[in-house]
């Protein structure tokens, strides 16, 4: 672990039990209490999740607007001050660079988002955007502290260390310069668990001191520290990807599922042609939720067959801790991606028989 990246909390872990794990060049508990309880904690209680390890960057200037229209997918026009969307980022040929949160501050002030593998590919990428553009883009990521209070009952929970309606932040949008028990936050509503929640952003500084009172704050209400196991199991049942199993550089946001952040009628954006062609001509591949017929539990990378044909692997598969099922998600040739086809997922070089069903396995219960 010495040699690994470390957040502000990690002498915090083991205080309250964190089995710790190398995940994309970082040590980060993979579970605390244990990855089932901490998923139900989410879904019915509240969760807390350190998040520090994700990327930020700060694009500022006149040109800042068109640098971010022009780098993602999605629309920014439509965005006020304060309010937040989620988009792709794409190279030329349509696969994608990342995936990220968009906060705008200003029209020449955005707030970027990214995951923490791709940090410095991203940051490489988006200089190499630039262009003539002005626009300053700086890396903050060393700076910036990031923890999400997620469930049921995360807004009661932190409205207790807060003089700030909480009430007041819709869902995708922010408030800045919020004090959350004498710290001063940016924070957010939208959530990558399908529960109500929020993302508070302070400096290093701060993060010990917010992640104890936060907890002691939700401990009468079962609040509970969480892992990425259950952060995996909570996002997955309810359709949200992650880049590396359900998106990556060869895999396209249509293919992907994710059309509707795909804006084909915006006049530029970086992949454009080739997923306006790719919309005309249909798709080779799709991302595909699945339902086990046999007792086996899929997991990323089981190859996926109809007869002796390979078509496809599993991006993600677990026994959901919510429905009780063994499902999954796979990348499959698009022309057995029909509801209700059988398909079949090779386990210990068994084939086992799996159903296409809608990837939509939990109802996500966002405070809208």
């Amino acid at each position: 672990m010495e040699k690994l990246k470390k957040t502000p909390l990690y002498d915090s872990y083991e205080k309250y039990g964190g089995k710790i794990i190398d995940f994309a060049g970082w040590a980060l508990p993979v579970q605390f209490e244990g990855i089932i309880p901490e998923h139900e904690a989410v879904r019915t209680k509240a969760g807390l999740f350190d998040v520090s390890h994700m990327g930020e960057v700060d694009v500022i200037g006149e040109d800042a607007f068109k640098f971010v229209q022009n780098l993602i997918t999605n629309d920014i026009s439509i965005l006020e001050d304060n309010q937040v969307l989620y988009s792709p980022m794409c190279y030329p040929d349509g696969g994608i660079v990342d995936d990220l949160i968009v906060y705008r501050f200003t029209k020449n002030h955005f707030f970027l988002v990214i995951n923490a593998g791709n940090i410095e590919k991203d940051f490489e990428w988006m200089l190499k955007n630039k262009g003539s553009l002005n626009v300053d883009i700086t890396n903050i990521s060393s700076s910036v502290t990031q923890l999400a209070i997620q469930g049921p009952k995360a807004e009661e929970i932190l409205q207790k260390l807060t003089d700030t309606n909480l009430s007041d932040i819709k869902f995708f949008f922010c408030k800045r310069d919020v004090l959350v028990a004498g710290a001063k936050c940016l924070v957010s509503r939208t959530g990558y668990t399908g529960e109500d929640g929020f993302e508070i952003y302070s400096d290093r500084e701060s993060a010990t001191g917010l992640w104890d009172k936060i907890l002691q704050a939700g401990k009468e209400d079962g609040l509970k520290p969480i892992g990425l196991g259950a952060r995996d199991t909570l996002r997955f049942e309810v359709n949200l990807p992650l880049y590396g199993n359900e998106l990556s550089e060869s895999i396209t946001p249509l293919e992907a599922g994710l059309g509707f952040f795909v804006k084909l009628d915006k006049e530029y954006f970086i992949g454009k042609d080739v997923l306006v062609k790719q919309k005309e001509e249909g798709l080779n591949k799709k991302i595909i939720g699945f339902e086990m017929k046999d007792r086996a539990i899929p997991r990323h990378g089981y190859e996926v067959f109809v007869g002796n044909e390979k078509i496809g692997e599993v991006t993600t598969g677990y026994l959901s801790p919510s429905i009780k099922k063994n499902i999954g998600l796979a990348l499959i040739d698009a022309k057995y991606s029909e509801l209700g086809t059988t398909i079949f997922v090779k386990i210990r070089n068994k084939l086992n028989e799996a159903v296409v069903v809608s990837k939509k396995f939990y109802k996500k219960n966002y405070n809208k």
